[in-house]
């Protein structure tokens, strides 16, 4: 119940059980649960009849299925619910349950964690205790965090895991307990870097001429350092003029004509010239008759040709068949 709905049913649940049966209840859950659903008690100021009715029954019905899993298994308590319930409302409470169950299970700190943050952790504990781990998670994670590891060590687990038929769940605890701590401080000491300008850059690059060109009018008036160094790194449409000959020629062979000609309205002379130099004769003579017979065109449509031109410069670039002049970067070596 850690979701702003369940929080809201615990605190209905225990509001409609009454003062001394939730004393009693509350008693047993964590600190932290305790804050969630106090402060979502104080701030209920009244529970409707179809509420309580409601949550009281999905509470019954998860406690009774909880309890047939107990006795039979799931295939079990399946088939007593939809007798019972009917198959929809017996699916609904299964899948309740399955949630339940999931959040109980140990090691949740595992299945939920970033593969490669696991492969860290995991990697210098005892292989006896990876393998214990390994068996609550995910098996496709399991086997992705298990491939990372160094062969022997690869082995030692699997071995053990084979191995594995029953674990005290006092020791389980206390291992979790640590895996958990350990997960803690190491989560707290790994960051990431992420964002900057080559990440600003990158989103613009994607985004459409407006947007770009809204955030780097406004960036010039409260940051007019990181406007600077975003614009020598970010290309546009007008910067197609600064490639080599060949490097157009590859981008123009990988355009539709159509898409050229929307990008082309309403450019500069420069631009259109640049571009024709580049062309054919005969493809000119058609760009320019298309151009000219054109009639009034949304200036959403052209920027999006135009970004759709620059999707596949960038490509290019990034594939290493053409060269893209960055501020600062490294000269070409012709």
């Amino acid at each position: 119940m850690d979701s702003i709905e369940g929080i809201k049913k615990a605190a209905i649940l225990l509001i409609s059980l009454g003062s001394e049966t939730s004393s009693k209840i509350m008693k047993l859950l964590p600190e932290s649960f305790i804050q969630k659903v106090s402060y979502e008690i104080a701030n209920t100021d009244a529970v409707s009849p179809d509420q309580r009715e409601k949550v009281l029954e999905e509470f019954v019905n998860t406690a009774a299925a909880k309890q047939y899993v107990l006795d039979g298994g799931i295939d079990y308590a399946k088939n007593l619910l939809n007798q019972a319930l009917g198959p929809q409302k017996a699916k609904e409470i299964i899948d309740i349950l399955n949630q339940i169950q999931l959040r109980e299970r140990p090691f949740n700190i595992a299945r939920k964690a970033d593969t490669q943050q696991l492969v860290n952790l995991l990697v210098d504990e005892h292989p006896q205790t990876v393998a214990l781990i390994m068996c609550y998670m995910q098996p496709d994670k399991a086997a992705d965090v298990l491939s990372q590891f160094p062969m022997d060590f690869q082995v030692d687990v699997a071995e053990r895991i084979g191995t594995i038929t029953s674990t005290s769940p006092k020791i389980v605890k206390r291992i979790e307990k640590v895996i958990e701590n350990k997960f803690s401080n190491y989560a707290e000491n790994d960051t990431e870097n992420v964002g900057g300008v080559h990440t600003l850059v990158d989103i613009l690059n994607s985004a459409s001429r407006s947007t770009e060109k809204n955030i780097i009018s406004d960036l010039d008036v409260r940051q007019p350092e990181l406007a600077s160094e975003v614009k020598a790194s970010l290309f546009t449409f007008e910067d197609i003029i600064t490639l080599e000959k060949m490097d157009v020629q590859k981008v123009l062979r990988d355009v539709d004509n159509d898409v050229l000609v929307l990008a082309l309205k309403g450019t500069t002379e420069d631009i259109q010239n640049f571009i024709f130099e580049n062309l054919s004769s005969r493809a000119v003579e058609n760009l320019k008759e298309e151009l000219e017979f054109m009639g009034p065109t949304r200036l959403s449509a052209v920027e999006e040709a135009q970004q759709t031109i620059v999707g596949v410069i960038r490509k290019l670039d990034e594939a290493g068949e053409i060269y893209i002049g960055r501020g600062e970067q490294d000269a070409v070596i012709k």
